[in-house]
């Protein structure tokens, strides 16, 4: 503490005490650009399927015309500045179906993400925790591991009528497997651990123990195989409607769209085209962020925000 004179009165008195210099702290435009630079396939990717999702959800504004509108006199129109996508072979606006697909494709992608992690994740901790039920659970699973998604989805596809939710259910039957897999693998893992067996030593139900042990130290690889089922959800759906088996011609989908062009692909490419397109963005778009959160979420990674 420093001591000075005050000469009008005439006496000592002490100065206040030095204060540490407070350093503000980043702005978040400096944070934003940080994590940018460390993990640009989040940013990457994040921005392609935002953009995306915007167009999906306004559709209805930035749509020219009707979907479903058919226009005879303007059938297999090129490119122009009222059809900026062409048109098909029964006149409708491909720009505003391919916009409207985006909407199938990714309620798909997400609805399937959600019905088969969760029943993946019941699955596989049931399976990894109960031992006795393990064996049993692992036959089916990799029962239906051993026949291709796709084939699959056919098969239950061609038992039920033909609509949205149907192919929702069919391809998330399909892709739940390799979800219960995984979660399997990691809950055989953590029930290793000591922070599970003193737990057990507690009295612990296995229900509580699964909810406050097991879900928590599983959600990081349960979040990154989520996205990626999304991806082969929306690939999927769009080889299924390309076959005649998925959604309803009714709908509009990128699959859809595709199918009805390619008998015209030699002469008019681009009805094919513009789909495809937007169809390899998404997918692309929902791994370049499936990659970036699992390098996030992957605790031996030498670089973390």
């Amino acid at each position: 503490m420093n001591t000075a004179v005050d000469i009008s009165a005439g006496r000592l008195f002490q100065a206040a005490p030095d204060l540490p210099v407070l350093v503000a702290p980043p702005r978040a435009r400096g944070r934003i650009a940080t994590f940018a630079r460390r993990h640009p396939t989040i940013l990457l990717g994040g921005t392609l399927l935002l953009i995306i999702a915007l167009l999906a959800l306004l559709a209805p504004w930035l749509g020219t015309v009707d979907p479903q509108a058919v226009t005879p006199s303007r059938r297999i129109r090129a490119p122009s500045e009222t059809n900026w996508f062409g048109t098909d072979g029964l006149g409708r606006d491909v720009y505003s179906r391919v916009i409207y697909g985006a909407r199938t494709s990714l309620l798909v992608g997400l609805v399937v993400a959600a019905i088969a992690t969760t029943a993946g994740v019941v699955i596989g901790v049931v399976s990894g925790f109960v031992r006795w039920l393990d064996p049993v659970i692992m036959r089916v699973i990799d029962g239906l591991m051993a026949i291709p998604s796709v084939l699959i989805a056919i098969a239950l596809l061609g038992v039920v009528s033909g609509s949205t939710m149907s192919v929702v259910l069919a391809i998330a039957l399909a892709e739940f497997p390799r979800v219960a897999r995984l979660v399997r693998g990691v809950v055989l893992s953590l029930r290793e651990q000591p922070y599970v067996s003193a737990a057990i030593a507690c009295g612990s139900s296995t229900s509580k123990i699964m909810a406050r042990h097991i879900l928590p130290n599983a959600i990081d690889p349960i979040i990154v195989q989520a996205t990626y089922i999304g991806a082969s959800a929306i690939i999927t759906e769009a080889i299924l409607s390309f076959i005649g088996v998925g959604t309803p011609p009714t709908v509009p989908s990128w699959g859809n769209i595709m199918a009805e062009g390619r008998a015209l692909w030699q002469v008019k490419p681009y009805i094919v085209f513009f789909p495809s397109i937007f169809l390899c963005l998404t997918v692309l778009s929902v791994n370049l962020l499936g990659d970036g959160l699992r390098d996030l979420l992957d605790p031996r990674a030498s670089k973390r925000i």
